[in-house]
């Protein structure tokens, strides 16, 4: 059964059109139309068929790509695994029940391995007794332990049968988040043209931009941060870009304003997903606006109690390792605070990462905007601190352009803040940190106790 006979009639009309660069080769629809057929082989030598849990370790190439339309054809439960998290991947085959395994390493190479394992979720199970294609999706466990959300790949894909804009879209998130699936498949069911790079610094991207005129960059605010701090952007050609698409966590209004002044004829839109829902459609307000309109078709969304709640059809079957987390209704709290103005809504930032202060709540990104209009400061952190007296307090980690003194940078950092912040807000404890303040996925990572070298 061809379950993607819809996008392979697409291949089929762009054979000759390049669908991948990938090491400076391209690879055309053609040509990925072979390589899906021969994974095809491959997974049925490997008894690999529906119902089948699938890991896939990799990053993109054109096989990993290829790989994953055979799997879905398969009717395989896919469990991508970046490379990049060699400590946990054991832990997540476990979670995942993983029977086969495809490792792919340099030069596109790859190995199969059958593992040990028998299919007990009863979620699992279900999916595989209809014969359904399914996806598997990690959190960063940034707040606690991983949870595994296992989808339904056939309604998940159903948004892509309506054909929109065929771009040179480069690859910033990776396969095994669901923003870059989204942009994978969006690439594919347009007939675009997927950009892999292996290098995510700015240099790389801008380099990767002006080299295959590139048009459209999904990234996140981290990394759009970096790029205006290294002014990588002045030292490249990125004329050909005509849409930045940022997500994952708060852009801070002063990055938005800076990268509107630095690409004034780029679109940059503000993207709205979760690994539990899917990515719902947006609208930026305006390109300089961190008001946006989400949902779309299969979606709806309602504001309860300052907290924005989804609705999908698209919504995952539920948690490999958690109790669901969809009420009676199918809703979804998305645990993201946010102000309304009539059908726009503005994020300020998870509920779960608030910092309560005698009562006063302070969300991080709040203070984190104006702690970067302080000079020096390259980029900082916020979080709380459990305190005695006021339950907590906040604490700021710095990361400095030039070396400074502790004390010279606290006593600065308290008189910036006097009238720009709530006395509250102003944080009782700062640290300066050599380390970055992202992490992989280039998304900030707050509340990290124990830094490289950081001077308390």
């Amino acid at each position: 059964m061809r379950r993607l006979d819809w996008l392979y009639r697409i291949f089929e009309e762009n054979s000759a059109k390049t669908f991948m660069i990938w090491r400076d080769q391209s690879f055309g629809y053609g040509w990925v139309l072979t390589q899906i057929g021969e994974w095809r082989d491959r997974l049925g030598a490997a008894r690999a068929g529906a119902g089948t849990v699938l890991a896939i370790e990799g990053d993109y190439s054109p096989q990993t790509v290829a790989l994953l339309m055979a799997a879905i054809d398969a009717g395989c439960i896919v469990a991508p695994l970046a490379m990049s998290i060699p400590a946990q991947r054991e832990e997540f085959k476990q979670i995942a029940e993983v029977q086969v395994t495809v490792t792919f390493s340099e030069g596109d190479r790859f190995s199969i391995a059958a593992r040990d394992a028998a299919v007990r979720n009863p979620l699992t199970k279900k999916l595989a007794e209809q014969g359904w294609p399914g996806l598997v999706l990690f959190s960063s466990g940034s707040t606690g332990k991983s949870k595994a959300a296992l989808h339904d790949f056939t309604l998940l894909l159903e948004k892509f049968k309506v054909r929109r804009h065929s771009l040179i879209t480069l690859t910033m998130l990776m396969l095994d988040h669901i923003g870059g699936l989204n942009t994978l498949f969006y690439i594919l069911s347009n007939a675009g043209t997927i950009v892999a790079i292996e290098g995510r610094d700015p240099d790389a991207v801008c380099h990767a931009v002006e080299r295959n005129r590139v048009e459209l960059l999904p990234t996140s605010p981290t990394f759009l941060n970096l790029l205006l701090i290294s002014e990588a952007y002045r030292r490249h050609d990125l004329s050909s870009l005509r849409r930045i698409t940022y997500g994952t966590e708060v852009m801070p209004p002063r990055t938005l304003e800076r990268l509107h002044g630095a690409l004034p004829g780029v679109d940059l839109l503000q993207t709205y997903g979760l690994s539990e829902v899917g990515i719902l459609r947006s609208k930026s307000r305006s390109p300089d606006s961190l008001w946006v309109k989400v949902g779309g078709e299969d979606f709806e969304t309602k504001v309860q109690d300052g907290t924005l709640w989804v609705r999908a059809r698209s919504a995952m079957l539920g948690y490999l390792n958690a109790p669901s987390p969809f009420d009676a209704d199918g809703w979804f709290n998305t645990g993201d605070a946010v102000e309304v103005d009539g059908e726009y809504i503005r994020i300020l930032g998870r509920k779960s990462e608030v910092i309560n202060v005698g009562g006063e709540k302070v969300y991080p990104a709040e203070v984190e905007n104006a702690l970067l209009e302080m000079d020096n400061v390259k980029d900082v952190a916020v979080t709380g601190m459990p305190n005695p007296i006021t339950g907590q307090v906040v604490i700021a980690q710095f990361n400095l352009f030039t070396p400074e003194d502790l004390p010279a940078l606290r006593q600065r950092m308290r008189e910036y803040c006097r009238g720009r912040l709530a006395p509250y807000k102003i944080p009782a404890k700062i640290e300066i940190v050599k380390g970055t303040l992202y992490g992989e996925r280039f998304k900030k990572v707050r509340g990290q106790t124990v830094w490289p070298e950081a001077v308390r």
